[in-house]
């Protein structure tokens, strides 16, 4: 690998990790870019080749993933949640989940609920319910 390509690998990766870490901030292209210290465009294209997806589907997939943590382990209202997570709206917030998990977020409650009253072991249920890229 040459000297460029591994300092472009960095700099995505400088950016996906600020992207896991503030998944819930408002992020986006043009800051996630002053992060890697490229441009707006070579920044989603190069994101894109590097990791298989666009950064706001990274983010959308990230945010989704905390959520449905927080939906099988709390008690917490899906609105609650929508925004903890950092989406600005409930019914964007159930679009995307739906998307990324194939299911309502309130259906994934419950059925990550009876996967536990069943006795289905938490890291089965997780690698079950994990959202594809």
């Amino acid at each position: 690998m040459s000297r460029a390509a591994e300092e472009t690998n960095r700099r995505m990766l400088r950016a996906r990790d600020a992207m896991d870490r503030d998944y819930a901030q408002p992020l986006d292209v043009p800051a996630l870019a002053r992060i890697a210290h490229v441009s707006e465009a070579h920044f989603t294209r190069t994101f894109r080749a590097t990791f298989g997806e666009t950064p706001h589907r990274y983010l959308q997939r990230r945010r989704v993933e905390r959520a449905m943590f927080l939906l099988r382990e709390t008690d917490r209202s899906v609105t609650d949640i929508c925004f903890e997570v950092g989406f600005g709206s409930p019914g964007t917030f159930s679009r995307t989940f739906r998307d990324i998990v194939g299911r309502a977020p309130r259906t994934y409650r419950k059925e990550a609920r009876q996967a536990a009253a069943v006795g289905v072991p938490t890291c089965f249920t997780m690698a079950w319910t994990r959202p594809s890229a």
